[in-house]
């Protein structure tokens, strides 16, 4: 895998979750927004970096006992000290909510070690706390039970599905206020930039709608002149001039 760079990183900081998939679908790539996952608090930046996973199967009662706590090379806790700073956790869950992920503690020490997010398909308990952290994270809604009750942390930085979306370990997740998108690592980096390109022209668009333009010929973009009009525009805000 080639490195995940800080360029691309804070490319992506500046652009939304659907310009993103709409850049995925040119590429034909549909499925890509993780579904049914939200913020869990007010999102204070977007949370981008590559995915660092972990797997839970249903919980079976002989094998998921408080007791497998005590054990430190339990997949959840090692998957916890194990994450990269930088990356997002990512937790299939079977978007299955009623018992929880994670909670506050767990969730406090991923930020306390330079993490950059947390994502699961189920749920959080603690949300109230989580939600107050200077730290994203992205779940299905609150749940109080612990997650021995339904699930079995199994194996850690695999391949997974996260709210019907499939994710390798290394994919970039992007999120924002809407939700989170997921790209291949592959194309992250063009993506970016294709991305980059869509914003400023939708902030051009916005401007002339704002101002009382038709979007027909102008979004999408099939008149000469508005591409005309764009390039001034984009030399003058480069120049400071907007």
């Amino acid at each position: 895998m080639t490195d995940f760079s800080e360029a691309t990183r804070e490319k992506l900081r500046g652009v939304s979750a659907a310009t993103l998939c709409t850049a995925l679908f040119k590429r034909g790539l549909r499925n890509q927004f993780i579904q049914d996952v939200r913020p869990v608090g007010s999102v204070g930046r977007t949370m981008v970096g590559p995915a660092f996973t972990l797997r839970y199967i249903p919980a079976r009662e002989d094998l998921n006992a408080l007791e497998v706590f005590r054990d430190r090379a339990h997949p959840q806790r090692q998957a916890i000290e194990q994450c990269p700073a930088g990356s997002v956790m990512v937790m299939d869950s079977r978007k299955d909510a009623r018992a929880a992920s994670a909670g506050s503690i767990l969730v406090t020490r991923l930020m306390q070690r330079g993490v950059e997010g947390v994502v699961t398909d189920g749920g959080f308990r603690d949300s109230p706390e989580i939600g107050t952290l200077d730290f994203p994270a992205y779940h299905h809604r609150p749940s109080a039970p612990t997650n021995l009750t339904l699930h079995q942390a199994l194996d850690i930085d695999v391949p997974i599905g996260c709210g019907d979306v499939a994710v390798w370990p290394g994919d970039i997740l992007v999120g924002d206020g809407e939700g989170v998108v997921v790209i291949p690592r592959a194309i992250a980096d063009e993506i970016a930039d294709e991305a980059v390109a869509m914003t400023s022209y939708e902030e051009f668009v916005l401007e002339r709608v704002q101002g009382g333009a038709s979007i027909l010929g102008l979004y999408p973009m099939t008149d000469e002149d508005h591409q005309k009009s764009f390039e001034i525009w984009r030399a003058n805000k480069a120049s400071g001039i907007v």
